[in-house]
Order: structure tokens, then sequence, then C-alpha cells
């Protein structure tokens, strides 16, 4: 019963990989991989089984107190796609059920999923993944509404793609539309962003919102979402804390520039940066706030506004605790894009946290319900924009 990993696929990601063969429940054990970084969390490989099958197949991800927030085992939940299936609207991927925490000898703890053998192969994720293909596959739903230009490359040389509705006008003397601009995966291995974002836009292009001028980057970091690193805090330096003046990454860089582009031809309103939390998050959705003692009144304000309808618009996918501040340890007392962005005064910036795992009532996100979540959030969006005279 030959059984084989491998992390050369699309995302992939995982080491020490170990297989223990046994007739009735084999055992793959695995951990992510940081890629170089200081913190490890996304991972992504596939199974490959020959010979007789198996009735079960354990999986047991090793070093689970290394990962980036996953101090609650029972609340990690990774997706899984048997035998390349690919129907319907979840692409054939189905998350598993809650991680059973088992303790080693030597105290650490491991998370650990039985479930029916596949035939042929098992893809495993920390959650659905998201990449270029899903790019494209949204263009091509979208039926041309959303244009797709490169504006820079990354730090490896690949193109950075904006997805734009509307390039505006740089006339002074044209009218010019309220605007918004997007972006996702600075770390890449957020895939729960992506869908997130992925929502917004298919919404935007469903009810073709023409009278706002929408700029989106949903792939940042593109060289991490390739290669499969998770993204954060990685060398030389984190994405989102390389938003001074000047900026520390050559994709901030392009970002920043693209950004005074988009400015100069809408009225910007705000600015929209999409993120995923610590691996065993289940809440749902929250946002990161500037914190008030940064904030005059009137920002205060503007800020109590936008996040309020953001919160009323997701319903139950919001967390309890949706507006929250960050006030934790960075590696980097850097800017991030959303500081960035409220660094304007004529627009707002907010930074959305989107759980890998579920939100509330114990229900687990799907792709449709991240996409789900993103048609609020667009909705939300547009009725703010809307409120922008144009000029």
């Amino acid at each position: 019963m030959p059984i084989r990993v491998r992390t050369d696929v699309p995302f992939g990601n995982a080491a020490l990989t170990e297989v223990r063969e046994d007739a009735k429940c084999p055992e793959v054990a695995f951990t992510a991989d940081p890629h170089g970084g200081p913190e490890a969390c996304w991972f992504c490989f596939r199974i490959e089984l020959a010979g007789a099958r198996p009735e079960r197949l354990r999986l047991v991800l090793k070093h689970a107190g290394n990962l980036l927030g996953a101090g609650h085992i029972p609340h990690i939940r990774p997706v899984v796609r048997i035998d390349d299936s690919a129907g319907g609207e979840e692409g054939g991927w189905q998350r598993l059920q809650p991680g059973e925490p088992v303790q080693a000898p030597d105290g650490q703890i491991h998370a650990v999923w039985e479930l029916p053998a596949p035939a042929r192969t098992l893809d495993v994720a920390v959650c659905y993944p998201y990449g270029p293909q899903e790019v494209a596959q949204l263009l091509t739903d979208c039926g041309g509404y959303w244009r797709a230009d490169d504006f820079g490359v990354s730090q490896s040389g690949r193109p950075m793609v904006r997805l734009s509705n509307d390039y505006g006008s740089a006339d002074p003397q044209a009218a010019r539309k309220p605007g918004a601009y997007l972006l996702a995966r600075q770390h890449s291995g957020e895939t729960s962003a992506g869908w997130v974002l992925d929502g917004v836009m298919r919404r935007l292009a469903e009810i073709r919102a023409d009278d706002v001028t929408v700029w989106c980057v949903p792939l940042a970091n593109v060289d991490g979402v390739v290669q499969g690193d998770y993204g954060k805090d990685n060398f030389p330096y984190d994405l989102n804390r390389a938003w001074g003046r000047p900026p520390m990454r050559h994709e901030t860089l392009a970002l920043q520039r693209d950004i005074g582009r988009w400015r100069g031809r809408c009225v910007p309103r705000l600015g929209g940066d999409f993120h995923a939390p610590g691996l065993s998050e289940h809440t749902g959705t929250y946002t990161f706030a500037v914190k008030p003692e940064n904030l005059n009144d009137a920002r205060l304000r503007e800020q109590t506004h936008w996040l309020g309808a953001f919160r009323s618009a997701l319903g139950e996918y919001a967390a309890p605790d949706f507006l929250r501040v960050a006030r934790y340890t960075s590696r980097w007392e850097t800017p991030t894009a959303t500081g960035y962005f409220n660094s304007f005064e004529d627009m707002y910036g907010v930074t959305f946290e989107v759980s890998y795992v579920g939100y509330s009532g114990g229900e687990v996100f799907t792709r449709a319900r991240y996409r789900d979540a993103g048609r609020r959030i667009a909705d939300a969006m547009l009725l703010e924009l809307r409120r922008t005279p144009k000029k």
C-alpha cells in the first residue's frame, strides 16, 4: 500500500512528512513549512495512494503549538478534496470535522483527523486554495466587467495584476466618481480573505456598479501565493509592514504608486485590506479599527459610521466583537496598508479579518459563504460610496 506525499502542487507547503502504513488506517503526519519566515500556518499538499485501498486514513498535524493562532485544536478544520473531485460550487472541497488534540509523550500537542481513505488521491489545505487560476475564473464569470492590467512586478519578477471596472479620468475638469481601492493576500496564505474579496468583486459585477471607480489587487503577495508561503512576517519584510515612505518592499512601492494613480482619477473614499487571523479563530469576520486616541472627533465619527455599516451588512458573519483594535506586539512597528490609506484625510482605510474556520452558531465557512460575506460587504460599500457627491 505505497503512500506518497507531494508538495509539488499549486501552493504546495508541508514539512516533516512521515507515512506510517497500516492495513486498516495508515497515518500521514506533517507540519507547516515556514518557508524561511518566523511564522508558519499555511499547508497544502497531496497524498497519493497506490495498490490496495485502506478503510481509513489518519492525518496528524505535528507541532501545532508552533503555528500561528493554533491554540485550540478543535477549532482547526482544514479542507480536503478527494480523488480530484471538482463538482459543485465548492469545487470538490469539503471541511474536515474538528481536530482532536493528542498529547505526545514529551508534552507536545498534535492535531489528528481520521476520515475515509480516498481511492487515489487526497488534497489537503488549511483553507480553500485561491490563486491565479481563481482570479482568471472570476474574470471569465464576470463577463468582461473587470479589466486586468499589470501595474508592476513582484520581487521575483512576477506580474502584479490589478482589476478595475473603470480607469476614471486624469482630467481635473472631468466629473469623477467615488472610488474604493481593495487588496488581499499581503500575507499570501490567508486564502479566506481572497474568497471574501472574490465575493465583493462578483457582486459589483452582478449589479453593474458603473457609478463608482473600484480598483482591486487580489494577489498582493503573488510570489508567496505561488510558492505556498504563509507570508506573515516573512523576510526581508512583511509586505503589510512595508508601507512607510519610502516603502520597504518593491511590491509596496508599486502599490503606493498605483494608489496614487487611482486617487488622481476618482473621488477617493475607501481603502480595504483583507486578511485572516490565527488558525483556530472561529468567530467569523471582524475589523481592526484605528486606535481612537489617534483620531480626531471627525475621523472617529467617520470610522464609527463605516464600521457600523459593514457590521450591520455582514449579519451573522460578523464576530460578536466586530470592532477590534490591534494592540498585539509586531515584529515591525512600521506602517501598514490601512495606515497608509488613513494617512489621507479624504478617505478611510479598513482592515477586514476573515476566519479560516467558521462564524456564529458553529457554522463553518464554505466558499459560497465566503462569497456571500463579500457580497454583503460590497452592498454596504456601495451604499456609502453613492452618498459621496461626484466631483
